[in-house]
Parts: structure tokens; C-alpha cells; sequence
């Protein structure tokens, strides 16, 4: 959940043409919508894309009864962040997630969309991890130049942290270049790493505990001690199909808002044995054995209410990278908390 578009130039084109898709797509009326406010017909079924093995929060939400006459419509599995995201903008499903960097992209290409809660993060039970081995000589960020960082796509989460890293431990723009992240598919991380293919994975989840249960590895850095707790994705919608469905957006963001919270304050065994439940009952063929390994879904304020800086830290960084123009878009540009009415009684 955590991937953007890489930074190639050939994927920067595709984006492009992408972005131009959603926006004609959603300005010419294709997205599904409702009937508007007040005229008895908006939208009660939210088509979505769910993830092979795991439960999202709007569906623990649904299962938990939080939607109400809200009903989920799974229309199949995301490939990606970005492309959960182009699925909603373009009216293929009705809400999509990703990394909030993607999300700026997005909306930077004039994509008409709207964050209305997170959706995933880094806290002290889940977080991303830059390890090396055990004897490794890297101990610094400036032992990092001219080393291989090995991660699941460029130009995302995992290289906007490792820039993070660099510069604030007073590495210069010149030295930061000399840091080659690559990408290395998450399930290949751990072996590229022992194998001294890459000085440095990232690694998380799953493949986090087995790796650091197998020994032989350790933390450079981790996400968390970086930044502290933060969310770092969100749900996104269309402003068209806010704007002729509140009562359904409302509905559907603050359920996930108490799913967030039942979450938090129940048992992990108990949530661990609700999400297998839910994905055995779905009957998608689905293996439940990663669920062992759930800790949390990371997200840093009660109820996913979406703060400032879960934009402005990216938007900053893109501004840098030149990805975005800086200072076009602002934080409030690109999410809203009207509709989340987690602790409001």
C-alpha cells in the first residue's frame, strides 16, 4: 500500500497520460455518482478494491456493522497504491488508498479527488525498517554513499524516508545522490541482503519478523524512530462524488473511523480472529496465514482524522524533488475531516 509511480521517465509519461485520463474521465460525467443532496438517490454501494489475505478497514468496518445501509461491492484485488487511487478518480470504484505522495501527484495532475481519512501509517507495532547485517560497517548515514538500498519501488515512501534520513543526519544534496536506492521486490529483500546483492532493505510486516527472527540482521534506521508515529496514506474520493453523496461519505468515513478505533482498543488476538473470519467467510481462496502477523493498521490520530503534516512533508519533498510545482497546492487542498465524525458524541 505504501508504492507511488517510480521516477523513470517512461512512467512519468504513463502517469501523465493517466492523470489526463482521470481528469477528462471525472469531468465528463463516467465516474458512478449519486443523485446529489437531498434528491433520495445517492449512492449506498461503494465499489472498492480489497488486498489477496488481508482486511482493509472499510471492510472490517462493514463486517463489524459501522456502514449502516452502506454496502461494499469488492470488484477485485489493487495492484498498487497509485492504482487504487486512478480506479476511484476515474469512477472505476468509489474510494481508493495510497501513500499521500501519490495522492499529491494525483492532484497535481488536476485530478478532482479529496482525502477523507487515512488509511495506513508507522507506530511502534508497524513500521518500515532499513536494515543491514549484523557485522555490516554501516553504522551512519554517511556510510551510506555509494552504497545499494534495496526497496519496493522508487521515487515513493521508502526513498522519500531514506532522503529524509540523509539530509537530516546533515548529508548534502551531492552525497545524498551518491545513496543508490534500487528496486528489489519485498518477498527477494531479505536474500538480496544476506546475499550482499544490496547494503541495505527495507523491510516490513511479515517479511520484517521472519528476517529479524532468522538473526544475522539489524536496524540502521527505522520509519518511526524518523519521524515518530505518523500516517502515511489515506482513502481518497472524487469531489463530484462527495459533493452528490455526503450522507454516504459520511457514513462510510466515520464507520471506518470507529474501525480504526475498535482496532486500537480490542485484543490483537481477538482482531486477528475477526479478520480471519472475514476472509474466509469472503470464499476468495485466500491463504489467512500472514494475519498471524497483523499488529496494527499504524495510524497515528484518533479516528484517522487527517492532520496538515501528513501532506506537508511530502508536498515539501516533491517540491524539492521538482516533481510538483512548489507551492501550488496546500495541505487543505487535498484532504478534508468534515465528513468523519469520529468524536463529535
Amino acid at each position: 500500500m505504501a508504492a507511488a509511480f517510480t521516477s523513470t521517465p517512461t512512467s512519468r509519461r504513463q502517469f501523465l497520460t493517466l492523470l489526463g485520463i482521470s481528469a477528462a474521465a471525472v469531468s465528463c460525467g463516467t465516474a458512478t455518482t449519486g443523485g446529489g443532496p437531498g434528491s433520495g438517490s445517492q449512492i449506498k454501494t461503494l465499489k472498492y478494491q480489497g488486498a489477496v489475505g488481508a482486511v482493509t478497514l472499510p471492510e472490517l468496518a462493514a463486517d463489524l456493522g459501522y456502514f449502516g445501509d452502506v454496502r461494499l461491492e469488492w470488484v477485485g484485488n489493487t495492484t498498487s497504491g497509485p492504482q487504487d487511487i486512478q480506479s476511484a478518480a476515474t469512477g472505476q470504484t468509489h474510494f481508493g488508498s495510497a501513500f499521500n505522495g501519490a495522492v499529491i501527484k494525483l492532484a497535481a495532475g488536476n485530478a478532482p479527488i479529496k482525502a477523507v481519512i487515512s488509511s495506513y501509517g508507522s507506530d511502534r507495532q508497524s513500521y518500515a525498517g532499513y536494515y543491514v547485517l549484523e557485522d555490516s560497517p554501516i553504522r551512519s548515514a554517511r556510510d551510506l554513499i555509494g552504497k545499494k538500498v534495496g526497496m519496493n519501488t522508487l521515487g515513493a515512501h521508502y526513498q522519500a524516508l531514506l532522503d529524509l534520513y540523509l539530509s537530516r543526519n546533515g548529508l548534502s544534496k551531492a552525497d545524498a545522490e551518491q545513496v543508490e536506492p534500487l528496486v528489489v521486490p519485498p518477498v527477494n529483500t531479505e536474500q538480496a541482503l544476506r546475499q550482499k546483492q544490496i547494503e541495505v532493505g527495507v523491510l516490513t510486516g511479515i517479511l520484517r519478523d521472519k528476517a529479524v527472527a532468522g538473526g544475522g540482521i539489524r536496524p540502521l534506521f527505522t520509519d518511526v524512530e524518523l519521524l515518530g508515529p505518523f500516517s502515511a496514506g489515506t482513502y481518497i474520493m472524487t469531489e463530484r462524488f462527495i459533493k452528490q453523496n455526503p450522507d454516504t461519505v459520511r457514513t462510510f468515513t466515520t464507520g471506518v473511523a470507529k474501525a480504526i478505533e475498535w482496532s486500537r482498543t480490542t485484543p490483537r488476538d481477538k482482531v486477528v480472529a475477526r479478520m480471519t473470519q472475514i476472509v474466509e467467510k469472503r470464499g476468495r481462496n485466500e491463504d489467512t496465514a500472514a494475519l498471524r502477523y497483523w499488529r496494527s493498521y499504524g495510524i497515528a490520530e484518533p479516528g484517522g482524522r487527517i492532520p496538515d503534516k501528513a501532506f506537508q512533508l511530502w508536498l515539501d519533498w516533491l517540491g524539492e524533488r521538482g516533481e510538483i510545482e512548489k507551492g501550488r497546492l496546500k495541505p487543505s487542498d487535498l484532504y478534508t475531516n468534515e465528513f468523519n465524525g469520529f468524536g463529535r458524541g
